[in-house]
C-alpha cells in the first residue's frame, strides 16, 4: 500500500441545486473554491442516474442507465486533478421505493435534493495512469 499523510484544511457544507448534475456541481464547487484535494460525503435524492461499471478483465467502463427517482444513501468520493480538470471521483448507493439498491461509480445524475460535506486537504493530488489496472489513480 502506498500512502501519504495529509493535513486537513477548510471544511464546507453545501446544498446541491435542484435539476443540476450531482457530480458536475461538486467539480464546479472545487473550481470556485480552488480545491486541489478533498474528501466528501453526500446524501439526498436524484431523478435519474448513469453509473459506470469497470470490467476488470476487459479494463473498460460500461454505462448502466436508470431513468427513475432514487434516494442517495450515500454518495462518497474525493476531489483531485485528472489532467487539466478537477475530478470528483464519486461512488453512490441509490435506493428505490421498494428498498432495493443499485450502486456504483457515478457518471451523471440529476439532483432532486442534495446535501454535501467537503473536507479539503492541504495538498494537491493529481491522478496518473496506472498500467496494471488501466485506471487513473493517485501516485502516492
Amino acid at each position: 500500500m502506498d500512502y501519504q499523510r495529509v493535513e486537513g484544511g477548510r471544511e464546507y457544507v453545501a446544498r446541491l441545486e435542484h435539476g443540476a448534475d450531482w457530480r458536475g456541481q461538486i467539480e464546479d464547487f472545487a473550481d470556485a473554491e480552488d480545491i486541489d484535494a478533498a474528501f466528501f460525503l453526500g446524501l439526498g435524492a436524484v431523478q435519474d442516474a448513469s453509473l459506470l461499471f469497470y470490467d476488470q478483465d476487459e479494463q473498460e467502463y460500461y454505462p448502466v442507465e436508470f431513468d427513475e427517482p432514487f434516494e442517495v444513501v450515500p454518495a462518497v468520493g474525493n476531489i483531485s486533478w485528472l489532467g487539466e480538470e478537477r475530478f470528483a471521483h464519486t461512488h453512490v448507493a441509490l435506493s428505490r421505493e421498494d428498498g432495493s439498491v443499485v450502486a456504483g461509480h457515478l457518471d451523471t445524475a440529476t439532483t432532486f435534493a442534495g446535501e454535501l460535506w467537503v473536507r479539503e486537504f492541504e495538498t494537491s493530488l493529481e491522478r496518473e495512469h496506472d498500467p496494471v489496472t488501466d485506471l487513473d489513480l493517485w501516485p502516492l
